[in-house]
């Protein structure tokens, strides 16, 4: 099966995007390791900026090969595209436009309302142009930025729609339905992008055809941590390269001979982003327990078996030992291993434990829904022996992380 990268290469042509798939040394096209500095103001802002609104050229692969712009213009409502996870900036919102919405007065069933928000930049994670075609705003350009999938709203004007929260993964979005409704892919790979379900996505499928889904992962409270993916092939700006250029799209060139991966295009609009983008990633941090979210007695106590049990991988601060460049290959966790066998390192780091009450579900591939299910994943697989009294605790503990 010919993956939609591959086809859009053929489209842009060979001499743009070069696959090589010889043992050559490992290039990542980017300048990983940087000074360590405190982020001026105006670093952070344009690293903000990049997050939320930077498409890094994508509208090139969306709207030319994929079309997207057709399909958001002919048949998206708001109805449509909350529905499939995407959320709304009020802020973006004129108090005008936010009060007609809520007396009901604009139509959230008409694609021509989609149009308008995005004229706005309203919709977070997609970065539209519109026109004036025939003297009706027409949408003919359409991106996607960091923003659609590690970031969320708070929901304070409606389901869907409110203030941003950067760094939280949407578990709502639903990446791959979205992607199914391009025109410009084979029946097969609609089958596979719409098998994937809310909250996942796989960043190889359109590398090496196969499909295991993970769950979005949060972007925050990364400052101190070092190999921020699943399975550590790099570090965060390595991660942003590869996601830029080779999932979102985005013009750049991005090489690692592990994954058989060289692509190169010019002018590269990524890379001089990139530290900025850090920065500002690097400034998120892990939200804190909503008051009354968990037993303190309990979890003080749990914090005592955390430590003797969970604290051997689950080191100091960061709460990995990936920090250090520990991999683990899946049996020794119980957790299956088929994406783990695609990439570069064939294991998986220690997940860093913060934020937990706010991303379920969890490990890298969502199959345990709730932190109790995680707790006896591991009291059976690692014969922890914990009574059932010491995995509630734990639970209680992990909630305030």
């Amino acid at each position: 099966m010919r993956s939609l990268m591959v086809r859009a290469a053929d489209a842009w042509g060979g001499d743009r995007v070069r696959r090589v798939l010889g043992n050559g040394a490992l290039v990542f096209g980017i300048v990983a390791a940087m000074p360590a500095c405190v982020p001026k103001a105006a670093t952070l802002a344009d690293g903000q900026r990049v997050f939320r609104h930077e498409t890094f050229g994508d509208e090139k692969f969306w709207t030319d090969t994929a079309r997207m712009h057709e399909v958001v213009q002919r048949s998206v409502s708001p109805s449509t595209a909350l529905s499939v996870g995407l959320k709304v900036d009020a802020d973006a919102i004129p108090p005008e436009i936010a009060q007609a919405i809520k007396s009901g007065q604009v139509d959230l069933n008409s694609p021509a309302t989609t149009v308008a928000l995005l004229k706005l930049n309203a919709v977070v994670g997609l970065r539209g142009t519109v026109q004036t075609v025939g003297g009706k705003d027409t949408l003919v350009r359409l991106g996607i930025t960091c923003a659609l999938c590690h970031s969320t709203v708070d929901n304070s004007f409606a389901p869907g729609i409110g203030q941003r929260r950067d760094g939280w993964p949407n578990r709502d979005l639903n990446v791959g339905a979205i992607i199914a409704l391009s025109p410009a892919i084979t029946p097969a790979q609609k089958a596979v992008y719409n098998s994937w379900g809310p909250g996942k996505y796989d960043p190889r499928f359109n590398v090496d055809g196969k499909s295991t889904p993970l769950t979005l992962p949060p972007a925050y409270g990364l400052a101190q941590v070092k190999n921020e993916t699943y399975t550590a092939e790099g570090p965060i700006s390595y991660w942003n390269a590869y996601v830029a250029i080779t999932q979102m799209h985005g013009q750049g060139s991005f090489s690692d001979a592990r994954l058989g991966i060289d692509i190169t295009q010019s002018p590269d609009l990524v890379a001089p982003k990139l530290a900025a983008l850090r920065s500002y990633q690097h400034s998120l941090p892990a939200p804190r327990p909503p008051a009354g979210s968990f037993d303190a007695p309990a979890a003080e106590r749990g914090r005592a078996v955390f430590t003797q049990t969970c604290a051997t991988c689950h080191v100091g601060a960061t709460g990995t030992d990936n920090n250090s460049g520990k991999l683990h290959a899946p049996g020794e966790t119980g957790v299956d291993g088929a994406y783990a066998a695609r990439t570069a390192n064939k294991g998986y780091r220690t997940t860093p434990l913060r934020g937990l009450w706010q991303h379920p579900p969890y490990f890298h591939d969502g199959s345990a829904p709730t932190l109790a299910a995680v707790v006896a994943h591991y009291n059976r697989v690692r014969s922890l022996a914990l009574t059932a009294e010491q995995e509630r605790d734990l639970v209680e503990f992990l909630k305030t992380l």
